[in-house]
């Protein structure tokens, strides 16, 4: 079987060394203008990404994640207002046209969206479509070569008879299948950065370990630097180096795996956290939620976006937005004006549980008496 390198020198890429930065975020801001005015989707987020490297980026669904992602791709409408800066090793990609971006995007940076069924043509195979990715931007290769090289992915992946499974439909493949094929299709031309949207959404539990391991492999094959977009902290934990935590259009804590879960500095972060079921804890242990919904990002009020949802916000906190700032000097930075009276402490010594004076074995016992009850009722 050929052995095709599409990331060598001489094809005119930067090969590089673990360690070095490839993508360098600063200061980037995104605005939509509206009817009613502009929604600021991105307030402001800056980070460095190494290449070996892997950054989590988390937050609730309108916190700005994949609208960040897509400015750097460049896949925003003509409308958006983009401002602040995005480097791909030293090259500015904010501002590049279509044709310059359509030269980086797949080879340099790829993507893997959220839904693989949408991202996959349903009237081409698979392997038309892998090969596709590679000879758009390699011409040279022949179809043979190309074919040879999709069944090399396809089994990287994990995907069983790949040799039969080059010629399938994506409607033929399952889900799981399907999103390995997108990251087969991201990896192609063994690309420096891979972000990944949101890459396990509505898999089951034991696909979204495949699906990570797969992306996880693929990573350590190509040594790019991965930026895995998701609201499941639990996945975030296993696969990534970095966290990112995002909250109204901004960064709001931002440091390693080991900070961000076990020295949490910023309440939202403890309530994503205490959000979370654990298994070391008894079943009728309570979760700890953050009540009331994130803000509307047009006309956003003035101080921390937070403070309505925060227990432990004062006067302060509806007059200045915290600045992301160290936390003991290190790395860790995160945006509250009380963030050192958060260190030692739990979700549930900021947020209260869900009141309840039943056990959930109770609970489900007194649903059953009720259902009883009635089925009695009826009967007579």
């Amino acid at each position: 079987m050929a052995n095709i390198s599409v990331s060598t020198s001489d094809k005119g890429r930067a090969t590089g060394t673990k360690g070095d930065t490839v993508l360098a975020v600063k200061d980037l801001a995104v605005g939509f203008p509206t009817d009613d005015g502009l929604v600021n989707a991105v307030r402001g987020v800056s980070y460095e990404l190494r290449r070996g490297q892997s950054l989590g980026i988390v937050g609730e669904s309108g916190s700005g994640k994949s609208v960040t992602s897509m400015a750097i791709m460049g896949l925003l409408p003509k409308t958006a207002q983009i401002t602040g800066s995005a480097k791909l090793e030293g090259e500015e990609l904010l501002g590049l046209g279509d044709a310059e971006l359509s030269r980086i995007r797949g080879k340099k940076i790829s993507m893997i969206f959220q839904d693989p069924l949408t991202s996959l043509n349903p009237v081409y195979t698979v392997g038309y479509q892998l090969a596709e990715a590679i000879r758009t931007h390699y011409s040279d290769i022949s179809k043979s070569e190309a074919r040879a090289r999709c069944i090399d992915l396809l089994d990287s992946v994990g995907i069983p008879n790949p040799q039969q499974r080059v010629d399938a439909y994506p409607h033929e493949l399952s889900g799981g299948m399907r999103q390995r094929v997108v990251i087969a299709i991201a990896m192609a031309n063994n690309p420096d950065v891979i972000i990944a949207d949101e890459p396990t959404t509505a898999l089951d539990v034991t696909v979204q370990a495949q699906v990570l391991e797969a992306l996880e492999k693929a990573r350590e094959e190509v040594n790019a630097a991965l930026i895995l977009i998701t609201h499941d902290l639990g996945v975030i934990a296993g696969h990534t180096d970095e966290v990112l935590v995002m909250y109204a259009g901004r960064p709001v804590e931002h440091g390693s795996v080991d900070e961000i879960f076990y020295q949490p500095r910023m309440p939202y972060t403890l309530g994503l956290i205490g959000s979370l079921p654990r298994m070391d804890e008894s079943r009728d242990q309570r979760l700890t939620p953050i009540h009331g919904t994130p803000p509307s990002m047009l006309n956003l009020a003035p101080g921390c976006p937070f403070r309505a949802r925060c227990p432990m916000h004062q006067d302060i906190c509806a007059e200045v937005e915290p600045d992301l700032l160290p936390i003991n000097g290190s790395g860790h930075v995160a945006a509250c004006h009380f963030s050192d009276q958060l260190e030692g402490k739990a979700p549930d010594d900021v947020f209260a549980p869900v009141a309840t004076d039943l056990s959930v074995e109770a609970e489900v016992e007194a649903m059953d008496a009720e259902g009883a009850a009635a089925a009695d009722e009826e009967d007579k």
